[in-house]
């Protein structure tokens, strides 16, 4: 094996990081935002699921995303970068459709979800980090890295 195969054959092994730079805070705000939408959803199902169901299942599906995106983000390399796009684009989408749900017929949400009113309940960080994801992700692509 030539010198240059051996550097393809160690860049193809190893994925590109996706943590570097600013990276490391959307994992470390996604890692937030699992924690709450996972501790809360768990709770809520557990306990009062039959107040509002619909709320808890969208909480545990948001928590659901945040922990994929996350591990998508960690695991690094352009396959994990296009998952993470793709579930960064349905979770803003999910975002818009619940906020906007929630505001047009608030009778349907006895209680609050994580994406109710846009992420009001969570400083609007489920409406904001999609959005930098979503551009932090794709500026690394047209750079022709993941960072």
């Amino acid at each position: 094996m030539t010198s240059g195969e051996a550097e393809v054959a160690a860049t193809q092994e190893k994925p590109t990081r996706l943590i570097s730079g600013p990276g490391m805070l959307l994992v470390w705000l996604y890692g937030v935002m699992v924690v709450g939408a996972v501790s809360r959803s768990v709770y809520q199902i557990a306990t009062e699921f039959d107040r509002a169901p619909l709320a808890y299942s969208l909480s545990a599906v948001a928590g659901l995303v945040y922990g994929f995106i996350t591990y998508s983000l960690v695991r690094g390399g352009e396959t994990a970068r296009k998952a993470a796009l793709v579930c960064c684009g349905a979770e803003l989408a999910g975002v818009l459709i619940v906020g906007t749900w929630t505001l047009v017929e608030p009778s349907a949400f006895p209680d609050a979800t994580v994406w109710s009113d846009f992420g009001v309940g969570y400083i609007f960080i489920p409406v904001i980090l999609p959005l930098s994801a979503l551009y932090w992700l794709r500026k690394g692509a047209r750079q022709g890295n993941a960072a």
